[in-house]
């Protein structure tokens, strides 16, 4: 079929638009060309609306008619040649259409140009006449303000009021006849008057001048009697020294240090004032000092020389550089990095001493480009003290003043504008710095005085006097509370890895005369193998182990038994209590999810503690429940029903005095002591 249509003779379109077209026109009769300029009359007359509708319908007619050409041939049958035939001729009367239509289009569009152009000239042509007036308009405007503005010299000069001057001018001046009703002679007057006037002025300057040089010589004189009084004063001030050491009255420290925290940033500057203050009026035991170079810290304040050299020395400057090897753009990074992380040469230093005689030492820095604060930390301790192996964490710089304040863990910065700055430089977080630099923790910005409020628009951020006073007292007793509470965990945790559970003499109260149990293994615990763990998944979901807590594990025996205990140290302990997670192998493995009595067990040491908790402020609280949990696996292993079947003395033998061994369907045990009674009992 395609091969019968492509030997038919195509049909020829006689096209009437173009250039090309003028010779066949020529040769036709006129009428003709009637027929082909119409097109610019008949855009007056057509609907501009009707013919765009029209061109839908003609495409849409095309596409109709060839995809009816494109069916037929692709069902190949021979008698659809006639059919596609008629379908092209269609289509080509609909190809005329729409070249009609295009040339009314451009019709119109070219009318619609000429009227445009014809509408801008005539706006021109009115915009230039309207520029010529604004400009005759504004010339007239200046003469006349020029005309205005014109002043004598005379109407420079501030003379006094016209009433003031018939009053206080003598007549000979004034000459009221003449100048009440002459205004040009009453000006006249009023400059004799005001001449007058300036003559008396100018003898009594002349006369104050006299006087002042007679001051400035007597001034200078007292200067140079203060000048010889200081070195007076200093030799007074360094014999007195020996009398401030003596009765605890360092006078000339303190004025060495107020006249270098002068050179103090505004943050560090609030925090020595404040943390100053409070010493003097609350605390006498804690110490406040300036550390770093005043040398350099002036150099950030002056501006940079301009050396006369500058020029002469450029040449060989120009040779050098040229010689030297550009740095790579990994060492331009390092040294925006430190830039933007530099610290600035002073910081300031708060030691606070414990009634022990141990010194939690804080090291204050400023980060001038981050605008925060940071805080490094030591102890030191009155007697050497043994560093059990658990206890590595608890006097780490890192973790000692972890979250003192809830959620305040100091690896992230708390300005949120330095998330940006860190963009640029390419640091993804300030936690990589923190070893070098110090914890950015929040409360040690408020102790300088600065806040940067997350829900509201951020301005630029200056240290505040009232809030570094208003945290002040609190932060420090909460370090106090810290430093102590971590001292007396390190001094139990030597106890503990000896299988030694230290219990004082107000807690023995607390527990039986004989305890069976005993603990076995004491030791710390990596947070992810905490995670490992099967039966502390009920803590972990709970969101009550995070990575800025401490873990250990506990191993207590008795015989054949082994309770493996689990243990979440929360920074804040004691006022947080720590958390055990506890599991039983003995004849099986049992937690709190197989069996109700370890769940008891759990309940006796986590939610009870408040019983352990001992005199305040309570820091034998951990000891006082790997205490009761001994206890409490006595009670369980005694109160055990015995297995008739196996031949022998029981294992363990009930020692224990308890009202009932099992009570419920849970057949839960008695693990509440009775004091002084000595037994135990179902809670």
């Amino acid at each position: 079929m395609s091969s019968d249509s492509s030997k038919k003779r195509k049909p020829k379109v006689i096209r009437t638009d173009g250039a090309p077209q003028e010779s066949k026109r020529s040769r036709a009769d006129p009428d003709q060309d009637v027929k082909y300029y119409s097109e610019e009359a008949e855009v007056e007359l057509r609907d501009p609306n009707k013919d765009y509708e029209l061109y839908k319908q003609t495409c849409q007619e095309l596409q109709r008619l060839m995809a009816e050409i494109q069916d037929l041939k692709s069902k190949g049958s021979k008698d659809s040649a006639v059919a596609i035939e008629e379908r092209r001729i269609q289509s080509c009367m609909h190809f005329m259409t729409l070249k009609k239509l295009n040339r009314l289009a451009h019709i119109r569009l070219k009318k619609g140009r000429d009227q445009t152009h014809e509408a801008k000239q005539k706006v021109d042509a009115y915009h230039l006449q309207l520029q010529n007036l604004l400009y005759e308009v504004m010339h007239l405007q200046k003469e006349i303000t020029k005309c205005l503005e014109f002043k004598s010299k005379h109407e420079e000069i501030d003379l006094v009021s016209v009433d003031e001057f018939y009053k206080e001018a003598p007549p000979e001046i004034s000459k009221p006849d003449i100048t009440r009703n002459e205004p040009h002679q009453q000006t006249l007057a009023r400059l004799d008057w005001e001449l007058e006037q300036r003559k008396r002025l100018a003898e009594k300057y002349k006369e104050c001048l006299a006087n002042k040089e007679k001051i400035l010589k007597e001034i200078e004189v007292k200067k140079e009697y203060l000048s010889s009084l200081q070195p007076r004063l200093n030799s007074i001030m360094q014999a007195s020294l020996p009398v401030q050491e003596y009765l605890f009255m360092p006078f000339d420290q303190a004025h060495k240090q107020y006249e270098t925290a002068r050179h103090l940033p505004p943050p560090l500057y609030v925090l020595f004032v404040q943390a100053n203050a409070y010493g003097q009026a609350c605390d006498k035991k804690l110490a406040v000092a300036i550390e770093g170079s005043v040398e350099e810290a002036k150099a950030l304040y002056k501006p940079p020389e301009d050396s006369q050299d500058d020029e002469s020395d450029s040449d060989a400057e120009e040779e050098q550089t040229t010689k030297r090897r550009r740095p790579t753009l990994g060492v331009q990074l390092d040294d925006k990095r430190k830039e933007m992380l530099r610290r600035h040469p002073l910081s300031v230093t708060i030691d606070l001493k414990c009634k022990d005689d141990s010194v939690l030492h804080l090291i204050f820095y400023y980060l001038m480009n981050l605008n925060v604060m940071t805080v490094k930390t030591k102890v030191t301790t009155a007697t050497e003290m043994t560093t059990p192996i658990s206890a590595g964490d608890l006097l780490s710089p890192g973790s000692l003043l972890n979250c003192l304040y809830p959620g305040d863990h100091g690896k992230r910065t708390p300005n949120p504008a330095n998330q940006f700055q860190f963009d640029k430089v390419g640091i993804l977080t300030l936690s990589d710095y923190v070893t070098d630099l110090g914890h950015p923790y929040v409360w040690v910005q408020k102790l300088g005085g600065l806040h940067f409020p997350k829900d509201q628009p951020q301005h630029a951020v200056t240290a505040d006097n009232s809030l570094s006073a208003s945290h002040m007292e609190m932060t420090m007793k909460l370090l106090r509370t810290r430093l102590q509470s971590r001292l007396a965990l390190h001094k139990q945790f030597a106890s503990l890895e000896h299988g030694i559970v230290p219990v004082s003499s107000e807690c023995q109260h607390l527990f039986p005369s004989k305890v069976v149990s005993r603990l076995v293994k004491w030791d710390a615990l990596p947070y992810e193998d905490y995670l490992e763990l099967s039966y502390t998944k009920d803590v972990v979901e709970a969101g009550l182990a995070e990575d800025t807590h401490l873990y250990y594990t506990a191993l207590v025996e008795r015989g054949t038994a082994k309770l493996q205990a689990a243990v979440v140290l929360n920074p804040g302990y004691s006022s947080m209590p720590p958390i055990f997670n506890l599991c039983l192998n003995w004849k099986g493995e049992k937690t709190n999810s197989n069996d109700d009595n370890i769940r008891a067990m759990e309940s006796e040491v986590n939610v009870c503690y408040k019983e352990l908790c001992g005199p305040k402020p309570g820091y034998q609280l951990l000891t006082n429940q790997l205490q009761r949990l001994c206890v409490v696996l006595d009670v369980y292993l005694e109160t055990e029903s015995h297995d008739t079947s196996v031949e022998g003395p029981k294992e363990f033998p009930q020692e224990k005095m308890c009202l009932r061994l099992v009570r419920g369907p849970n057949r839960m045990k008695p693990f509440k002591y009775n004091h002084p009674q000595g037994f135990f009992s179902h809670r």
